[in-house]
């Protein structure tokens, strides 16, 4: 067993379950932010209602993300020292202020989200919530800064050699503003408010379906549908940036990402396709001409390199990343088509008539996570064989003392964990889902809910008058 690829797969394991609960996170922590206002504006207690549920939505994908998060950072320490050792002084920075801009300001307004509603006054609770959003997304700012510095190092020095060789920040903004960190930053949010706005939709659609929590499922629907068509316009502008940028700075996984094995002018857009790198070409390929060229230089006969400029032993896994990045399209395109359709139908009078469509937008919360998922995988196997691009590949970032059968035991002990886990999670959020908005045995809540929140509104009022 190779140690290498096994320490890579536990790794790709934990992060990708990782990866499941903060874009959850912060795209549900956007919707909460425009429902709470919405009701602050417009005092309809469905809004309160639909607040509320979302934040015991919000709540337990925190969690998740927290306890699948911590293990990571072990990770660097016991598989991949080395790496550790090259990055920690570029790490530690973006890390550290992860913790104090992000993770602090998170947590220490989410016991005001979730127990302050009759304790404070709206407006302070709808502070709080602002302050939970912005901390998740500041936590995915630090993230995303420190994974870009990977992709596109600037502001640092390498001091030492071979082994004691370790990468030093001397500019902390060239390193946070590295060539790539603001792009791919915006592209992995939007990704993120697909996550949540889909989730709402999903759950919105087998509530209209069941006939079940009406009022409140049409106005989720209201709600996740114009999040989802902002961020998919979006998606497709940040998504066409970020194609420029790996052109310039990372033509080798541009190359994969498009099959592109031959330097060409006047480059084509590649649709589908087998890349076969033994013959270098793309097998039952699908090519729109110039397309490539045009999207990424304006203009139409630019040169893009492909991976015959490339030594051999840099190439990425061009099977895996072309099909990866492909799928992660398809995604963006079954969400826009999805969204597009639901709008109009919508419009026409007719959704709640066509059960098809709702039985898809029920389905529909899988397309960002696939997309996500799918995107990670290009932007991190399109980056092989390199850990650091250029400067440190991925053999050299190993622990030396690690054995793989450690690694393979470790890989069977987080499985079994994080099996148990997302059943647990599932259960969890099918019970909450099931649940509802609405408790029959207290009546309708929402009254109740919008009642209290008034009284405590009407309560700050009175004591700010008397000072």
């Amino acid at each position: 067993m190779n140690v290498e690829i096994l320490a890579r797969f536990q790794f790709a394991l934990t992060i990708m379950f990782h990866y499941i609960y903060p874009p959850l996170s912060i795209g549900i922590g956007l919707i909460l932010v425009i429902m709470e206002g919405i009701y602050i504006k417009t005092k309809n207690p469905i809004y309160l209602e639909m607040a509320k549920f979302w934040t015991k939505v919000f709540a337990l994908t925190f969690a998740m993300g927290v306890a699948t998060g911590i293990v990571m950072e072990f990770e660097f320490g016991t598989n991949w020292a080395n790496y550790s050792r090259f990055v920690g002084d570029v790490f530690g920075s973006a890390l550290a202020a992860e913790g104090v801009f992000a993770f602090f300001l998170e947590s220490g307004f989410l016991a005001l989200l979730l127990f302050g509603w009759n304790r404070v006054s709206p407006r302070m609770h709808y502070f709080a919530t602002w302050m939970v959003c912005l901390g998740a997304h500041f936590s995915a700012i630090w993230i995303v800064v420190a994974n870009s510095w990977m992709q596109t190092p600037a502001g640092f020095v390498i001091e030492g050699e071979g082994i004691k060789a370790r990468a030093v920040i001397t500019d902390f903004w060239a390193m946070v503003f590295n060539p790539s960190s603001m792009t791919r930053l915006f592209h992995t949010i939007i990704g993120c408010w697909l996550a949540g706005a889909f989730l709402v939709i999903s759950l919105a659609a087998y509530y209209i379906l069941k006939n079940r929590h009406h009022e409140f499922a049409k106005n989720s629907l209201k709600i996740g549908l114009s999040v989802a068509l902002v961020a998919c316009i979006l998606q497709l502008i940040t998504g066409d940036t970020s194609a420029r940028i790996i052109a310039k700075y990372q033509p080798a996984k541009l190359a994969a990402i498009e099959g592109l094995y031959r330097t060409q002018k006047g480059a084509p857009l590649s649709i589908w396709g087998l890349p076969n790198s033994e013959t270098q070409t793309l097998d039952y390929g699908f090519k729109i001409p110039y397309l490539l060229s045009l999207l990424t230089f304006r203009d139409f006969n630019a040169e893009v390199k492909g991976l015959d400029i490339i030594p051999r032993e840099d190439w990425p896994r061009v099977s895996v990343v072309f099909q990866t990045y492909h799928l992660m399209i398809a995604t963006w395109a079954c969400m826009i088509m999805t969204t597009l359709l639901t709008i109009y139908l919508w419009r026409k009078g007719s959704l709640f008539q066509k059960k098809w469509v709702l039985r898809l937008l029920v389905a529909s919360s899988l397309f960002p996570q696939i997309g996500n998922q799918a995107g990670w995988v290009t932007a991190e196997m399109g980056r092989y064989p390199w850990i650091v691009q250029g400067l440190l590949r991925i053999s050299e970032g190993l622990s030396k003392s690690v054995v793989a059968e450690q690694v393979l035991g470790s890989i069977i002990l987080f499985g079994i964990v994080y099996t148990l886990l997302f059943i647990l999670f599932v259960y969890m959020l099918n019970e909450k889902f099931k649940e509802g908005p609405m408790d029959p045995a207290v009546g309708d809540v929402s009254t109740l809910y919008h009642q209290q929140y008034v009284l405590v509104q009407d309560v700050f009022t009175q004591d700010k008058e008397k000072e």
